[in-house]
């Protein structure tokens, strides 16, 4: 019987296939009474260790599929298998009640699995509740004799249902067979869409029921553009969308034809469009999609990514490929941005109520604890510089003082550094990341000593109306059109400009298309986005005239007072489809 439902739509594309369940074997056990506890640890240790190599093996097909910054999220799930204090304690249960090692493994995870999602203050933490989860699952499994799905052993062409898709079985996907996936639950932030983005897979996240009305076997249609998904659809409906698909990848294949080109408007207006990464991997795409600069280079991913602080020459290495890959385009680097829902286990942060209003970014870097680690860094840096066009950005800065804290030690370092006799460019641009209020009010202050902004959207939106992103309890106030965020934006450029200085943007509003025709009309030089939403950026700004998007933001800025009223009066401006 045919049936529709409706989703979030979370990444592009359109497909007709098989539905392929995700379905989890039973794996209930009864709690028993051991004698030899000794024997139930060495099972545990078993049961360990066959997790930990199906884990890494995991974890290797994602840095092949997904790059370093994806397959970060095993180093969390192999970090929980190695921890002492959690194999201790489960130890210690099956010796203490003399149970059987599943049921002492599941007492022991529920607890953990419990304290973590209390903290509904620190999302990271509770993130961490569904790692020992899927950790869990996989330990009990091993015991168990069971095999857990493998969607890696998928060889025809198949659409994913599950009632969520965790890191380990998104990994496992091969784009070749493997064509969209739909889960009861996620959204377009959920690790599951992040990833279908990158593999460039359709996918639509949330739509509460799925894995209750398909079969295996069932056909599927899928649009990752609008959300919709039919179970068993009429020729009809297949047909039609068959035609979506080709009709995006024909859109695709346009796109594409502007890889090489200039990122002009239709009056021959130039911006700059650059992309985001994490790791020198993602360079490759950067370039695969035309982009002209890198916007911002996430460099807390080579702390993540590394077992202890990374040398000077580690360091060094990632931004010479970066800078050098980007043949001679200019790349925006930040300095390490630790702290908020990013921890590092070799490094020991407090404990905070609130940490994204904490201890974070350059407020580490210039304290005495972090300044040693900041100076390491900026070394890395300037002996990095003369391999391309480099922009150093500090980020979570607040006050003129802590950029000129940071600013003077970066010329203390390049000072050493030529007294060592080491070259460094001297064409270094200094800038900061304008993602606090306070920082954006006094733009026109820092705009006469730092050489560019960039706002980081998504922390200014929070920051702006006290909202944090991920509770879903506020998430109405997460507005970035609304007329208090524009105006901040606008007071930002202009500050910019009237020093002669450029203002680009890396958060996640400067590759959305309903804000793009904003940002152009108030005079944005760069927008830095995720690679795959720079040729499509691109074809929508050569639609776009700067004089009536100039009018169009003028009008936002002065005559709306809400959000809604923003969007409604963009349908006056924009009509490029």
């Amino acid at each position: 019987m045919t049936e529709m439902l409706k989703g979030i739509a979370a990444s592009d594309g359109v497909a007709v296939a098989k539905a392929y369940l995700l379905v989890q074997p039973d794996l209930s056990f009864e709690t028993v009474t051991v004698e030899d506890t000794s024997a139930e640890e060495a099972r545990l240790d078993a049961a360990l260790a066959a997790s930990q190599d199906e884990l890494s093996v995991i974890r290797e097909k994602a840095v092949e599929s997904l790059g370093e910054e994806a397959a970060a999220v095993f180093d969390a799930h192999l970090m929980v298998l190695a921890d002492p204090e959690m194999t201790g304690q489960i130890k210690e249960t099956i010796r203490a009640k003399q149970v059987n090692a599943e049921a002492a493994l599941t007492e022991v995870t529920d607890m953990f699995i419990a304290i973590f999602e209390g903290m509904e203050d620190n999302p990271y933490m509770q993130e961490r509740a569904a790692d020992i989860r899927d950790v869990t699952k996989r330990v009990l499994a091993n015991l168990l004799g069971k095999k857990l799905p493998n969607p890696a052993t998928i060889n025809e062409e198949s659409i994913v249902v599950a009632h969520d898709l965790t890191p380990s079985d998104t990994a496992q996907l091969n784009k070749k067979y493997v064509k969209a996936f739909v889960t009861n639950i996620g959204g377009r932030t959920s690790h599951s869409a992040i990833m279908a983005r990158t593999l460039e897979i359709a996918a639509v996240l949330g739509t509460n029921n799925i894995t209750e009305l398909v079969k295996d076997g069932d056909i599927l249609a899928v649009s990752g553009i609008t959300g919709e998904v039919v179970i068993n659809p009429t020729e009809e409906q297949i047909a039609e969308f068959k035609a979506a698909g080709e009709a995006y990848a024909k859109q695709k294949a346009e796109w594409a034809l502007l890889k090489d080109a200039q990122t002009v408007t239709a009056d021959g207006k130039h911006f700059e469009l650059a992309a985001n990464i994490g790791t020198p991997k993602d360079v490759e795409g950067v370039n695969d999609n035309g982009a002209e600069a890198v916007g911002l280079y996430r460099t807390e991913f080579l702390y993540m990514d590394s077992q202890d602080f990374p040398t000077e020459d580690d360091q060094y290495e990632a931004y010479k490929a970066v800078l050098e890959g980007m043949n001679g385009k200019p790349v925006v680097v930040r300095t390490m941005d630790i702290g908020g829902d990013k921890e590092l286990p070799y490094f020991d942060l407090p404990k905070e109520m609130n940490p994204f209003l904490g201890y974070r970014a350059l407020r580490i870097s210039i304290s005495e604890t972090g300044n040693q680690m900041f100076r390491t860094q900026l070394r890395a840096l300037l002996r990095a510089s003369v391999h391309g066009k480099l922009r150093i950005m500090f980020p979570m800065v607040a006050l003129l003082t802590e950029f000129r804290t940071a600013k003077g030690i970066l010329e203390e370092e390049k000072a050493k550094l030529v007294a060592e006799g080491v070259a460094v460019a001297d064409d270094i641009e200094v800038g900061i990341m304008i993602e606090i209020p306070a920082a954006a009010m006094l733009a026109d202050q820092f705009a006469k000593e730092v050489d560019f902004f960039s706002v980081g959207t998504n922390d200014l939106v929070q920051y702006t109306f006290a909202a944090d992103r991920m509770s879903s309890g506020v998430s109405y106030l997460y507005q970035p059109f609304n007329p208090s965020i524009l105006n901040l934006l606008k007071h930002v450029i202009d500050s910019a400009h009237a020093e002669g200085k450029w203002a680009g943007m890396c958060g996640e509003m400067a590759g959305d298309q309903t804000a793009v025709p904003l940002l152009v009309g108030m005079g944005l030089d760069e927008f830095s986005m995720s690679a795959t939403s720079v040729l499509r950026t691109r074809s929508l700004m050569k639609k776009l005239d700067t004089a009536k998007m100039e009018e169009y933001a003028n009008r936002a800025l002065t005559e709306c007072s809400t959000m809604e009223e923003v969007l409604e009066l963009s349908k006056e401006y924009v009509n490029v489809d």
